[in-house]
């Protein structure tokens, strides 16, 4: 109960501390430079040069203090050992290069952004025509999406049940377990199987984000002009031919955006790994090794900052080209 009330105290505060600060603030400025007199003209001017930075004030203080400082923070301590004592330049990342598990990290990292992007946009394209197409659509896309709404460690929590093992003479309470013994199977250990176990994590992360590109491509879909595809039915087209030589092709901007913002959650993945696994058995990614170095055992800050920094130069280059892309289709 209190954990409710601190929530409702936090939105609270922080929303009427906003509003405070943009009448008060516009309050001021209205005194200083007063709209109306002599030099109401001036002072319209001028409030009007400054009066953006007061709504941007905030926002560029607290992106400052919680994205920047720690930005450059890591990049410090990524040049220091293990307590900050002491310089040793580049020592981390070369320590990375040649470290196994460092190197494990990247590999499953890399599996990760060839799977997950590329199966949670074609399903969610599919499910974006489906669902337009049906009489019950709406509700199919609300239990597609559905599973936007949970965390990553609830769905992690979730999918871990899913895939629980129990010894041949016990009930088994994990539903693919469960499935396989009744159609005359065995039951395994699902996530310890190696290389197989890091598909059954990427499975939770796309039931998670087929639900997002659902939503953004059916957006786009809606938005083709209907007299693209009725000409295309007039000449002929089947419904795949319109569908991918029509529709496709004009969202193809759209799926593009889609598939980098997907790919950049794949780089940071961190909780579902963590809550499943724990990186063991050969699923370790960046962000789990990051947090191990960091925050287990003797900390290593200069390790764990190291690989921070790695992962953000990774996600970086598609941040500011989805951006790019994104700009491109607003204009």
């Amino acid at each position: 109960m209190e954990l409710f009330w601190l929530a409702i105290s936090t939105i609270a505060i922080g929303v009427f501390g906003c509003v405070a600060w943009f009448w008060g603030s516009n309050m001021i400025l209205d005194t200083i430079y007063p709209p109306r007199g002599e030099k109401a003209g001036d002072n319209i001017r001028r409030a009007n040069q400054i009066r953006p930075w007061l709504f941007l004030g905030p926002a560029i203080l607290f992106l400052g203090l919680y994205l920047v400082y720690p930005v450059l923070d890591s990049l410090w301590r990524s040049l220091h050992n293990a307590d900050g004592s002491r310089f040793v330049g580049v020592d981390n990342y070369t320590w990375a290069v040649g470290d196994s598990k460092f190197g494990e990290s990247m590999r499953n990292n890399m599996l990760w952004l060839l799977v997950v992007p590329a199966l949670s946009t074609l399903f969610g394209l599919i499910a974006a025509q489906l669902t337009d197409r049906i009489k019950w659509g709406n509700i199919g896309k609300s239990l597609i999406f559905m599973p936007m709404a949970i965390s990553f460690v609830g769905a992690g929590v979730i999918w871990k049940f899913i895939y629980e093992y129990r010894d041949a003479d016990e009930t088994q309470i994990g539903l693919l377990n469960y499935l396989v013994t009744k159609l005359g199977g065995d039951s395994q250990l699902w996530l310890t199987l190696i290389p197989w176990n890091n598909f059954f994590l990427m499975i939770v992360l796309v039931w998670i984000q087929t639900g997002f590109a659902m939503v953004i491509l059916s957006a786009a879909l809606r938005g083709i002009p209907e007299e693209t595809i009725e000409a295309a039915i007039l000449d002929g087209a089947s419904p795949l031919q319109v569908f991918f030589k029509i529709k496709v092709p004009q969202i193809m901007g759209t799926i593009a955006v889609v598939w980098t913002t997907i790919t950049i959650v794949v780089l940071k993945v961190f909780d579902i790994v963590f809550v499943m696994t724990n990186g063991q058995w050969g699923t370790q990614v960046l962000a789990n090794l990051m947090y191990d170095w960091m925050f287990r055992g003797t900390p290593d800050y200069g390790r764990g900052s190291a690989i921070a920094i790695v992962l953000m130069l990774l996600v970086t280059p598609i941040m500011v080209w989805n951006i790019r892309n994104v700009r491109k289709e607003i204009r």
